[in-house]
């Protein structure tokens, strides 16, 4: 279990991630995570927000004993909430609540990848790169799409794969890519590989701004052992993750609820 003082104005602290391609909710009660809710963001974020206060509602998580604090890029769709806090700031608190150690959090989201630079639990620095959607999530969900995988047995493939290299920076010339090699019968599991290397390297060049001696890795890939693997060789330096680190936005929001 994970315990961390909190202000108890009311029974509940309930933190609501509505990001580009999932929604996280995270319960609090006395400093204890005691739910979490994991949904498709779908095309409507007011609509996913409405069905997490519904499913809250039902066991008896309420706006009379609740407070509710709402992050991500749907967190102005979210009527109920009393609060709306930036990312950045919900990553970093979250993810220190989660590891209690200083490094740069790496956050692997749908749209766009962050680096947040974490010491005694405050923000130091952050990168962001939201320009492209190349070493994102959206890039992994293209190409495996095009793969006809799922994400599973991409990293699955990877493993046995050959260096293959990737070259294109944009989402779209990578895809192309990818289809020109599928063409030429080029086994799937070096394609496999080469995709996800793309996404690695990506990273690892974003986080050259934010370089420290050991990294969290939070978001939809926080279980991916073989990309958790990858990036701990780029970087050279220790990668740790959790079942949990998925939640670290909507963490760090019911964390600050007042």
């Amino acid at each position: 279990m994970l315990f961390l003082k909190v202000k108890e104005d009311k029974m509940y602290q309930v933190g609501i991630d509505i990001g580009s391609s999932s929604a996280k909710t995270a319960v609090l009660k006395g400093g204890e995570i005691i739910k979490t809710i994991l949904l498709d963001t779908g095309f409507s974020s007011r609509k996913v927000a409405d069905e997490i206060y519904a499913m809250l509602e039902a066991e008896g998580i309420t706006r009379e004993n609740a407070g509710y604090v709402a992050t991500g890029y749907g967190r102005v769709s979210v009527p109920y909430a009393d609060d709306t806090v930036t990312e950045i700031t919900c990553h970093g608190k979250g993810s220190y609540f989660l590891f209690r150690e200083n490094g740069t959090v790496i956050d692997i989201g749908g749209q766009d990848t962050k680096g947040i630079s974490l010491k005694n639990g405050r923000v130091m620095k952050f990168v962001m790169n939201d320009k492209c959607s190349a070493g994102t999530g959206k890039f992994l969900e293209v190409m495996t799409n095009r793969l006809g995988l799922t994400p599973e047995e991409l990293s699955r493939l990877a493993r046995k794969g050959k260096e293959i290299t990737i070259s294109s920076m944009c989402t779209v010339f990578a895809e192309s890519e990818v289809i020109s090699l599928i063409g030429k019968e080029t086994p799937r599991e070096d394609i496999a590989f080469g995709v996800i290397e793309s996404v690695v390297n990506k990273v690892v060049s974003l986080l050259a701004q934010v370089p420290n001696d050991r990294y969290f890795l939070t978001g939809g890939l926080c279980e991916d052992a073989y990309i958790i693997g990858r990036l701990a060789k780029a970087l050279d330096a220790p990668v740790s993750s959790l079942p949990l680190a998925r939640y670290a936005g909507a963490i760090g929001a019911a964390l600050l609820c007042k």
